[in-house]
């Protein structure tokens, strides 16, 4: 936990990953870095101007020959003095500098994250420009990478601070009417104009809430599940998609226990592959909690694969063992597999309810990789518009659009009651952006942060 105490140090740490590399950028952060880096050079360089450096340590010994910057607060990423340190990215050379840079009075090492929640505590950064940085770091294909760097750019915080700023209009409105309402010069009651504006913002977030649930799949993936009878192919099929051995295939039934995942990239779209125990009927513990694993994660996907043997080697009815409840809330595609027994021309008689595969020919996934890319691009709409991404998001646009419904609906109610309703929705899209009581949220955010960023 980085508490008020420890923010006032200065800190230090390798951003750019692991060594030996090519470069190492060492970044510092803190009121003693313009003190920390005449030491280390013998002056400060101009601010903001790549200089070359030989790098040296208390005694004077050189460690390196760096390119360094230095960035004078506030006008820099955290919000104080910032210098980087590009040295040569050798680990020598790297330990080298940390070791000098620890025996600097009032410096440490930064923690996960701590460079990030500092440029937060300076308000350089909003928590959804925090958040959307950390999901640009993570991101893995191209369409995350492109969600997250305008999440990152601000516009999401932007529109939730719009937001807030209007519920507090709408309550200085209402408690001017309460202070003013007999005042001659001041016009008739302005309650219907704000409670028409409160009921329209609540469209607006209610519209929001529906469009981000693509900017939530996009963040964390489709889930696809592989389900089907035990040897129906499913772990072929798993293994052919992530073009590698994942899991085990046999010809004994029953060879997958547990649920294993493969994270595909198709298109720019993020898909998780989930390979899941056979559905039967079984008296072994283990193979049951396989089961009951499968169908949970069945219950959870955006997308079920139905692995069915064809019917010119195994006669089978498309989803017989899939439970009802499942087949009735999530969509469901019968897979035939294992076309190359039958000789089956795998090109031909594609139909809407069915795909028809096999592992073993050539072009045998084909159709599949296609469908399963376009039921990630018609699921994961992409929007220009700021969408959320987190449940914690979520969370509390729902509260906020609760507290404008009540506001908005319960006209019995006195004006100070309803106004308490805008205030606390207005809180509620404070909390999103970090300008209200979130310090309890703070750690849980940051600390999945690397250490240097």
């Amino acid at each position: 936990m980085i508490t008020g105490q420890i923010m006032t140090d200065t800190i230090y740490a390798l951003s750019s990953g692991v060594v030996p590399s090519g470069v190492a950028v060492i970044r510092v952060s803190g009121p003693e870095t313009q003190a920390v880096v005449r030491s280390l050079c013998g002056d400060v360089p101009p601010v903001r101007k790549a200089s070359v450096r030989v790098l040296r340590d208390g005694e004077g010994t050189a460690l390196d020959e760096a390119l360094v910057l230095y960035f004078e607060g506030p006008a820099s990423f955290t919000g104080e003095d910032v210098a980087e340190l590009h040295c040569h990215g050798g680990r020598a050379v790297v330990a080298a500098v940390l070791n000098t840079l620890a025996g600097f009075q009032g410096c440490r090492p930064a923690e996960p994250g701590e460079f990030t929640r500092r440029a937060f505590e300076k308000g350089r950064l909003d928590l959804t420009e925090v958040e959307g940085l950390s999901d640009l770091i993570a991101a893995e294909t191209e369409q995350q990478r492109r969600q997250a760097l305008r999440q990152m750019g601000g516009a999401l915080g932007a529109l939730y601070e719009d937001w807030r700023k209007r519920l507090i209009h709408m309550r200085a409105l209402i408690e001017a009417d309460f202070d003013f309402a007999d005042e001659e010069d001041v016009p008739g009651s302005v309650a219907d104009e704000v409670w028409a504006e409160a009921d329209q913002l609540a469209r607006d977030i209610a519209g929001h809430l529906e469009t981000s649930k693509s900017g939530e799949r996009l963040r964390s993936g489709l889930q696809v599940v592989l389900m089907g009878a035990p040897n129906a192919g499913k772990s072929s099929l798993l293994n052919a998609l992530a073009g590698r051995d994942v899991a085990i295939v046999t010809e004994e039934a029953g060879t997958t226990r547990d649920v294993i995942e493969v994270h595909l990239d198709l298109g720019g779209y993020p898909v998780t592959l989930i390979d899941t125990a056979g559905l039967r009927q079984t008296d072994g513990i283990v193979e049951r909690e396989g089961i009951r694993r499968a169908e949970e994660r069945g219950r959870g996907a955006d997308l079920i694969l139905w692995a069915v043997e064809p019917e010119g080697v195994k006669p089978s009815d498309p989803d017989s063992g899939l439970d009802d409840s499942i087949r009735s809330s999530v969509p469901v595609r019968s897979v035939r597999t294992k076309q190359d027994e039958i000789r089956f021309d795998i090109r031909l008689d594609q139909s809407a309810e069915e795909i028809l595969c096999s592992t073993k020919v050539e072009g045998g996934m084909r159709d599949l990789l296609d469908f399963l890319t376009r039921f990630a691009q018609e699921t994961i709409s992409i929007s220009e518009a700021p969408l959320a991404t987190r449940a914690r998001h979520r969370y509390f646009l729902n509260e906020a659009h609760a507290c404008l419904i009540k506001a908005v609906e319960l006209k019995h109610l006195p004006e100070e009651l309803r106004a308490e309703d805008l205030r606390q929705a207005a809180d509620a899209l404070g909390r999103i952006t970090g300008r209200i009581d979130v310090e309890d949220l703070l750690d849980v955010i940051f600390r999945d942060f690397c250490i240097g960023k």
